[in-house]
């Protein structure tokens, strides 16, 4: 009898840390539509350094504001386009600018990826996938978007930006890492 009430406790101890081990494994729960929304976000193919997209969540309706700024139309609709369809969406507001084809910024663009990731001390914010700094370019003008790890890298990206001729201004949106 004793033996038989061992096996018992045994085998629902064996159950219950099986149900726990899969209990993630189904669809992620509705509060954390944020992730997924940044998840599909900068899975986007041609998602790149030169285009900055944002997004805002409200949890509560399950609406989606998307923002930023991009040099390609296809990013503009993938990422609508993905976000529309995550468990949990029911409408997305797509503020989403697509920059104007132009030589000159395509040129300044070049330029500026070369002269802020081709410095020593900032060449690390360009590895990856997802670059931290991106660099947008609207008729001359550039902004620094992302994050740095120090005060002293987001003002160096900003001297470095401003070598740059042909550029009309430069707009340090440049965030410092908070220290955890």
């Amino acid at each position: 009898m004793k033996r038989t009430i061992q096996n018992i406790a045994l085998a629902s101890a064996l159950t219950m840390g099986a149900v726990s081990m899969f209990a993630g494994t189904g669809n992620p729960p509705v509060q954390d539509l944020a992730g997924r929304v940044r998840h599909e976000l900068v899975m986007i193919p041609y998602y790149s350094v030169f285009d900055d997209l944002s997004y805002s969540v409200d949890s509560a309706s399950g609406v989606v504001t998307l923002a930023g700024d991009v040099t390609r139309p296809v990013v503009k609709s993938d990422a609508e386009g993905r976000v529309k369809h995550l468990a949990g969406v029911t409408q997305v507001i797509d503020n989403i600018r697509v920059l104007p084809p132009s030589s000159f910024d395509n040129r300044i663009r070049q330029q500026e990826y070369r002269s802020i990731f081709a410095f020593a001390g900032l060449y690390r914010y360009a590895l990856g996938t997802q670059p931290s700094i991106h660099i947008i370019v609207d008729n001359g003008h550039v902004t620094l978007i992302g994050v740095v790890d120090r005060e002293a890298d987001k003002d160096l990206a900003n001297i470095r930006a401003n070598l740059v001729p042909g550029v009309f201004s430069v707009t340090n949106n440049l965030r410092v890492a908070e220290k955890s």
